[in-house]
């Protein structure tokens, strides 16, 4: 053996440093390697289960996903051009109002009711971020949880005077669901989720999963200014996925800022009322009771 004949029985061989360093090295680059390999299986894994859930969520027969149509602050086009689209349809949409709205198409409004669609509350008085020039005399960086809790009520009790429901579906006015101003910052979901069924953000960047989301912090995606080749591939998406869509938009009609235009609202209900589409288009009310009644229970971290 070249004249080396191995290290006595013994005594095993004493590690030189750079055989330390080698072996060291060699140690980091196998762990580097299996770290790697692990995080892409798991990414690999997460991806296939995205593309192929195991198990899919309970929808109603033969309905692989959901959606909700929601507009918000009871702009007269709901009424006006709204409800002839849905009514073609027979589709049902949720309609978030603040209250003093309503007078001015209040028959138009009550017809809604009667026709099915839910109606929901945006608060008495839609008070946001003082940053908002509109806003700045109704922050909420001003409120406490007490003045907004009766404003709340307030907005249901003129809700029940003048359409005769009791609104049980909420939307965050702004998307916004805080009150307060630094150590002193409050969420109001913990509120909304003891008033509400459900309570609904804004500005979203996708649909909310029926057996994770929670009821009190659903997340929608804008419909304002989209066309339909714009919205398909998020209904589409829905569908693969199994999730429950909301869409949300303000006024209905043509190009203006805040606007859902009319062709893409009627193309979004023509294409639910398709049962090769197996999408469930609902109120938000009803769709939010069908996931609570079936989400796995989950016990709530205490605070």
């Amino acid at each position: 053996m070249n004249g080396f004949s191995g290290w006595p029985a013994n005594k095993p061989p004493r590690l030189l440093p750079w055989d330390r360093t080698t072996t060291g090295v060699t140690a980091t680059v196998l762990c580097l390697a299996l770290l790697s390999s692990v995080r892409g299986a798991a990414a690999g894994y997460e991806a296939a289960s995205a593309a192929n859930p195991t198990s899919a969520f309970p929808w109603p027969p033969d309905k692989r996903g959901a959606v909700s149509l929601t507009f918000d602050d009871a702009r007269p086009s709901q009424v006006e051009l709204g409800l002839p689209i849905f009514e073609r349809h027979r589709a049902r949409a949720t309609f978030y109002v603040t209250p003093d709205r309503l007078d001015a198409q209040l028959s138009r409004w009550r017809l809604a009711v009667s026709q099915g669609h839910e109606i929901g509350n945006h608060s008495l008085s839609h008070p946001c971020t003082g940053n908002f020039a509109f806003s700045r005399d109704n922050a909420l960086e001003d409120y406490t949880l007490a003045r907004l809790e009766e404003d709340l009520r307030l907005a249901s009790h003129a809700i029940r005077a003048r359409l005769g429901v009791e609104p049980v579906s909420f939307a965050y006015p702004c998307g916004q669901t805080f009150i307060g101003r630094g150590v002193g910052t409050r969420s109001y979901v913990p509120l909304v989720a003891e008033r509400f069924e459900s309570g609904r953000l804004w500005l979203g960047e996708d649909a909310n999963d029926p057996f994770r989301c929670d009821p009190a912090q659903l997340l929608a995606m804008e419909l304002d200014g989209k066309s339909f080749a714009e919205v398909r591939p998020l209904l589409d998406s829905a569908l693969k996925q199994g999730k429950w869509l909301i869409l949300a938009g303000h006024e209905i009609g043509g190009l203006a800022r805040q606007t859902t235009l009319t062709n893409t609202l009627e193309a979004v209900c023509a294409f639910a009322a398709d049962p090769a589409n197996s999408l469930w288009l609902d109120t938000v009310g009803n769709i939010a009771r069908h996931v609570r009644e079936r989400q796995p229970s989950r016990t709530v971290p205490p605070p």
